[in-house]
């Protein structure tokens, strides 16, 4: 009874990540929608993706930091409010100045919301069950692919693209009224002193499971950011093609995230990240090798997104392992690290672009520098069988 309860708890969270996570994936499938109703380039429009990603990596560690005592569903409940007003202000907004500041208050809420809500879960199920709480969480984010973005593209040429975040918000009290009810009292961390925390961030073991996310995230953005345009431009597939692509990628991400929890339970963390990221490094460097062969490209790029999205559930449980006493600050820096990976690696992939006049070269910019984070992985590993030899 105690474990289904604990199960429920768990796809109740989710859920509140797919809301959160739509809102953050939505806004490139409606670009030039937004664009052209507040009346300004789409370059200019891009930049509501990046208000987001800043809101969320700085804002997200500071109110984390200061929220550290209170009762996580305390900030759960207040992260998903402020959600809802950056959905109604998304909504209302009559000037693009309006519309970046809702950005900025949805990437706030999203941040804390996600981070409390990766802790909780391993507040909330037991140990051995920590990497497939973690696992189901992430589904949230490959659920957004699948079917919050052509949900919401699809309501776009309906209603307009304001109608999503309407749905959004009150779809998000209605989550909020669920965790109120339902979920149980979960407790914040023990007070961390701000020197415990300096030496925390002082880890070599916590510092390089960072540049682990850095670099994967980076490389992923590398690719992922332009893949419309890949499979547009190499492998000459059209729109349709591309649609049903995309969602078989997502599935995929949906696959891969479950698994990977499974996996992180029954093989531990650190073997589901370094397999990981060897298979992902390794499908990049080989997909330009083929980029006259549809199908073994495409069973790359699949390769590729599955072992991203097996490893997305490896590196939040290894940092839970690593500082349980301070698992919220640790994941709401990886949060942050992992915003600004993704605009580094969409800044990267766009230069390659530019310089080649082709998305050929992407997947060779992006297989290095996943194969950094392996590095990094590698690094961090080794430092923490020091650490722990050391206590032994």
């Amino acid at each position: 009874m105690v474990q289904r309860m604990n199960r429920l708890y768990i796809y109740l969270l989710t859920l509140g990540v797919f809301l959160t996570a739509t809102s953050e994936l939505i806004v490139s499938g409606v670009l030039s929608e937004i664009a052209g109703d507040m009346n300004v380039s789409v370059g200019a429009a891009g930049q509501l993706i990046t208000a987001y990603s800043l809101a969320f990596a700085i804002g997200t560690p500071v109110l984390i930091s200061l929220t550290s005592r209170l009762g996580r569903k305390k900030v759960m409940l207040g992260s998903l409010l402020v959600f809802a007003a950056g959905c109604g202000l998304s909504f209302a907004s009559t000037h693009f100045v309006l519309l970046i500041a809702s950005r900025i208050i949805l990437g706030i809420g999203s941040g804390v919301y996600l981070v409390v809500v990766f802790s909780a879960a391993a507040k909330l199920v037991p140990a051995e069950k920590v990497g497939s709480a973690i696992g189901t969480i992430i589904l949230g984010f490959s659920l957004a692919m699948v079917l919050g973005v052509p949900l919401g593209i699809a309501i776009t040429g309906w209603i307009g693209w304001r109608m999503i975040f309407i749905l959004l918000g009150a779809l998000s009290l209605l989550i909020m009224a669920a965790i109120y009810r339902l979920l149980p009292v979960v407790e914040g961390d023990e007070p961390v002193s701000l020197g415990r925390q300096l030496r925390l961030l002082g880890s070599g073991v916590i510092v390089s499971a960072l540049f682990i996310t850095l670099f994967r995230e980076t490389g992923n953005s590398v690719m992922y950011t332009y893949m419309t345009p890949f499979l547009q431009s190499v492998l000459h597939m059209n729109a349709a093609g591309v649609a049903v692509t995309m969602l078989g990628f997502g599935i995929l991400g949906v696959i891969g995230s479950r698994l990977g929890g499974y996996a992180v339970d029954r093989w531990g963390a650190v073997r589901i990240l370094l397999a990981g990221l060897l298979v992902h490094a390794a499908a990049l460097a080989l997909l330009p090798a083929f980029s006259s062969w549809l199908v073994p490209d495409l069973i790359l790029i699949g390769v590729m997104m599955f072992a991203m999205f097996v490893t997305a559930p490896a590196i939040q449980t290894y940092f839970i392992q690593q500082a349980p006493e301070s698992s919220d600050l640790v994941l709401s820096l990886n949060t942050s690290v992992t915003h600004l990976g993704l605009a580094a690696g969409a800044g990267m992939g766009g230069a390659v672009i530019s310089a080649t006049s082709t998305v050929l070269y992407n997947p060779w910019v992006a297989g290095p520098v996943v194969t950094l984070g392996l590095g990094a992985a590698i690094v961090c590993f080794f430092l923490g069988r020091k650490a722990y030899r050391r206590l032994a």
